[in-house]
């Protein structure tokens, strides 16, 4: 079984690289904010708490994220391994993680941290945009239409941005995850769990890069 957690602030792609390790080897992604979502839909005991302190403003407190991911756990128990989103984000939620897979038996494998440079992150992400019509996805500098204002897939001339795809909002985002992730990357290093991966380069390298800290061909930190 592998357990990871993959780190990288909005736009590194830690969505697709966790589409890849779910192909490739059959690992469960958990998402705590998916889940929390889940749970409230399915109106879940932990879900009714948990909808009851973000109606009033509250945050969700470790003890029900941990009761929701313990849940998770019980449920996927035979699932080849499971890839942590957006969780830890506290030093305190680490070894409270910690504490939960020995509960179970587990033990986590790796802490992949999807390394950006910020600006080259900002530049990448604000200057996307897609066709209004098939969602075919464009870049201003990367990857402009062939023909200027003409999707190059179903010729139409409607384009669409995403609001916060705005250097302002990207970089308020790369702040507040120096600010959430600072606090637990040194608590895995001192464990020599962290391999840092270049998330700037090509999808595919930064798949073969991943898969090659997962055979254990690199050092971690």
């Amino acid at each position: 079984m592998k357990i990871l957690i993959l780190l990288g602030p909005p736009g590194a792609g830690k969505g697709t690289q966790a589409q890849s390790l779910m192909t490739k080897h059959g690992l469960v992604q958990l998402s705590t904010g998916d889940m929390l979502r889940a749970a409230v839909k399915a109106g879940s005991e932990i879900g009714q708490k948990a909808d009851a302190l973000m109606k009033a403003g509250k945050l969700v407190p470790d003890d029900v994220v941990t009761a929701l991911i313990e849940s998770r756990l019980e449920f996927e128990a035979h699932a080849p391994g499971f890839i942590f989103d957006g969780y830890p984000r506290t030093h305190a939620q680490a070894e409270s993680l910690d504490a939960l897979l020995a509960k179970h038996g587990m033990k986590l494998d790796h802490v992949l941290e999807l390394a950006v440079d910020e600006e080259a992150l900002v530049a990448r992400i604000s200057g996307r945009f897609t066709c209004a019509h098939c969602n075919e996805g464009y870049h201003d500098s990367f990857k402009p239409p062939k023909v200027e204002g003409t999707c190059d897939v179903c010729g139409a001339h409607d384009f669409k941005r995403r609001p916060d795809d705005n250097a302002e909002t990207v970089r308020a985002r790369l702040t507040e995850y120096r600010a959430k992730t600072a606090p637990i990357l040194p608590y895995y290093e001192a464990k020599g769990l962290v391999s840092r991966v270049d998330g700037m380069a090509d999808i595919k390298v930064v798949t073969e890069a991943i898969e090659k800290v997962l055979a254990g061909d690199t050092e971690t930190v």
